[in-house]
């Protein structure tokens, strides 16, 4: 037998190359190079870790506005876990500096703002995280015209979110067949159920090029029905000792309940300011037991706003100390998320935005232009559809509180699965729960406004149970 001449082995050999390379071109979309060039190598003092990360901006109005995100995958294999969009509220709050960086991602910021530490009860450990900043304006994501920063709200985020996720999934398009959950907090009360409303009806129509798998949503201590949410936050404050009788029912009787935000020349509006004023104290609103952060005095949580407004716009107190909490954690995302070295990592600022980097946009907050009444019209829509819907409330909140989620749910008027019952995290009552035909309603024991800040492994149980569609547990 002959055997083959080097000049054959070579001929051969660059054939199966280039074969390979051919085979590998045509079955690599482009948008895979886009996505290569989101991918986060490592951040300004991260400790090591195992997971994929990326970040960057999606353009949702060509050569005017793009939205920032930065997507951490599972812990452990990540193409059979769901894909979970987390949004924050305000409105014009960066979900880069609550979610992802001291609730639910999996770091958190020293109190140098030099570098980062795990957190061991991130929600990566159970699917793939994808924080949005929307709308534009807030944290990283940036808009051209200054108009958009004065002319926006519900709707124009709901769409320009909508975009984004279906752009986002042509730059990643392994997550177009995977499970979709939407989670969020506060204002995202109205963020999460408009997007999903938009994901359904996108979803109905046949001309989509494909359809995205929404499975569900969770939303935490959730802005939902302003006469409800009203109406249960002044009960909130009287039945916690915060105002006195007199003030109660000054704001019971003058106040019009389904507006959001009352003329500041109102005589509701002076009720409220003197509530906060003279009888609140220097608490933190977002939550009533804790002792304030003394390291600033201009915290910016998740609402902002005027002096005396209603409950859902408002400055806040000082923020807060408890037991194995650290409640400045706020000041060192804005520390930390202005470092260039930082930004040059998460593949932000690239157009070199002329202003820091805040947690909250006050800009965005006091223009905001449209707003539902309630979304418990959409909750019935989408009830209807089959998705998977968690509502959970942190109980020492005075800004969303308890009583004003359960008025606000209670016009719903759903049939109850399984009756009211303590749920339990390590032998200890974790909150109380309540089942209902197409709805989960869900109490967490001892926290604030940020559930998973507060309750981490409560939080992490509650968003395990959640995905698994299972009862939270009774023992």
């Amino acid at each position: 037998m002959e055997l083959p001449t080097i000049h054959t082995i070579i001929f051969f050999t660059i054939s199966i190359l280039f074969s390979s390379l051919l085979l590998l071109h045509a079955d690599t979309p482009p948008s895979t190079l886009e996505e290569e060039a989101d991918r986060i190598s490592s951040l300004p003092g991260q400790p090591p870790v195992h997971f994929h990360q990326f970040s960057g901006y999606v353009t949702v109005k060509e050569n005017r506005k793009a939205l920032f995100y930065w997507l951490t995958e599972a812990t452990e294999d990540p193409f059979s876990k769901p894909l979970v969009v987390w949004l924050n509220g305000g409105p014009g709050c960066s979900s880069i500096a609550y979610g992802a960086s001291e609730e639910i991602g999996p770091f958190r910021i020293n109190n140098k703002a030099t570098g980062l530490y795990l957190n061991k009860f991130s929600w990566n450990r159970l699917a793939n995280l994808l924080f949005l900043e929307t709308p534009a304006g807030v944290g990283f994501s940036y808009t051209n015209r200054s108009s958009d920063l004065y002319n926006t709200g519900d709707r124009r985020t709901a769409m320009d979110s909508l975009i984004f996720l279906r752009r986002w999934m042509e730059r990643f398009p392994r997550y177009k067949n995977r499970d979709v959950y939407l989670t969020g907090e506060s204002y995202a009360g109205h963020y999460v159920p408009q997007l999903a409303k938009q994901i359904m009806d996108y979803n109905n129509d046949k001309t989509n090029r494909f359809r995205i798998r929404l499975k569900g949503f969770m939303v935490g201590n959730a802005v939902t029905d302003n006469y409800y949410d009203n109406l249960g936050t002044v009960t909130y404050w009287w039945s916690h000792a915060m105002i006195s009788d007199k003030t109660y029912h000054k704001l019971i009787n003058t106040c019009d309940f389904k507006l959001l935000q009352q003329k500041e020349s109102s005589e509701c509006e002076s009720f409220y300011s003197y509530a906060m004023d003279k009888e609140f104290g220097n608490i933190d609103q977002y939550n009533i037991y804790a002792v304030p952060c003394n390291k600033s005095d201009d915290q910016r949580r998740a609402f902002t706003g005027q002096t005396a407004s209603l409950p859902h716009r408002r400055p806040l107190s000082k923020s807060r100390w408890l037991s194995g909490y650290d409640p400045c954690t706020e000041n060192y995302a804005e520390v930390y998320y202005n470092r260039p070295d930082v930004q040059k990592a998460l593949h932000a600022n690239v157009t070199g935005i002329h202003y820091k980097w805040t947690a909250c946009s006050d800009t965005l907050n006091r223009n905001w232009n449209d707003t539902d009444v309630s979304v418990l019209p959409i909750y019935r829509e989408l009830i209807a559809a089959g998705l998977r819907i968690w509502v959970f409330s942190g109980d020492i909140d005075s800004v969303v509180p308890v009583t004003a989620t359960r008025f606000s749910l209670a016009q719903l008027k759903l049939e109850t699965k399984t009756p009211w019952y303590p749920w339990y995290i390590k032998k200890q009552v974790g909150g109380w729960t309540e089942v209902y035909k197409g709805l989960t309603f869900a109490t967490v024991r001892g926290a604030g406004h940020e559930v998973p800040l507060f309750k981490p492994r409560a939080a992490f149980q509650l968003f395990r149970s959640f995905l698994r569609g299972e009862p939270l547990p009774k023992s």
